[in-house]
């Protein structure tokens, strides 16, 4: 599969306040003793199981909120919610990963401004609402709560649905993150972990080092960190644009 237009938006965050929502199998990853929280707008093509036909291909954008972790001293990525532009995608990738996967309505374009970008969230369907329940009840309570506000806002009819928008385009050139900079600390992480019952899932995903560029973001709305508690508390978030990079990923197994 290939990723385009990818937009890291990064936050700096007080450990403490991302702490319970972040199930207890997990360390908060943190850099000179900040934890990060991190949006990604993005659109990915050609995806696919290995081997199958291209006509059995699909594409789709994705917007993905996520945080840093270690799991038994190995960092990784801990995702919040990741939200889909393909409806039925989106409920098998929730069965597939354990992650907490929404369908969502979603725009992407490009113009003499940049890439425009917007999801907002779908009132799930009354089968969704009980596979997120489950995953919730799968994770130790301090770990639910950020699961169940996703669900919440998700499933309320009379709650404004999640939703991000931005526009975004590079400013500089492509170079690849250095090792032990803060750009490689908040992108080069290969590995995603999903708690399951009473074990940890884990994800890979492999591709060459990240193309990046430096950005500039107007974000126009972004209520999706609200969902969570987890409203940023600096205006000025840390970016970084990727034009395209191509990966594969692998089905999250037990450890």
């Amino acid at each position: 599969m290939t990723l385009r237009h990818g937009l890291f938006v990064n936050w700096p965050i007080d450990p403490e306040r991302i702490r319970p929502h972040v199930p207890s199998e997990l360390t908060v990853d943190t850099r000179d003793g900040t934890a990060w929280l991190s949006v990604l707008p993005f659109v990915l093509t050609n995806v696919g199981f290995r081997g199958t036909p291209a006509s059995t291909r699909v594409a789709f954008a994705e917007l993905n909120v996520r945080t840093y972790v270690t799991y038994r001293g190995d960092p990784g990525l801990y995702f919040f919610s990741v939200d889909v532009g393909q409806h039925l995608l989106a409920s098998v990738a929730g069965l597939l990963t354990r992650l907490p996967v929404f369908p969502a309505e979603m725009h992407v374009s490009g113009g003499s401004e940049g890439i425009r970008f917007s999801s907002r969230r779908l009132q799930a369907s009354s089968w969704q609402r009980r596979f997120q329940d489950a995953i919730g009840s799968e994770r130790k309570p301090e770990a639910t709560r950020g699961a169940n506000a996703n669900v919440d806002a998700s499933a309320d009819g009379d709650t404004e649905p999640p939703w991000f928008a931005a526009t975004y385009r590079p400013t500089g050139p492509i170079a690849t993150p250095d090792s032990g900079t803060l750009k490689h600390w908040l992108t080069e992480r290969r590995r995603f972990y999903a708690p399951n019952r009473d074990s940890v899932l884990v994800g890979e995903v492999a591709h060459d080092p990240w193309p990046l560029q430096p950005a500039e973001v107007t974000i126009t709305e972004n209520t999706i960190l609200d969902a969570l508690g987890l409203a940023p508390t600096r205006d000025e978030p840390l970016v970084y644009y990727c034009d395209e990079l191509e990966m594969t990923g692998s089905i999250p197994r037990r450890r």
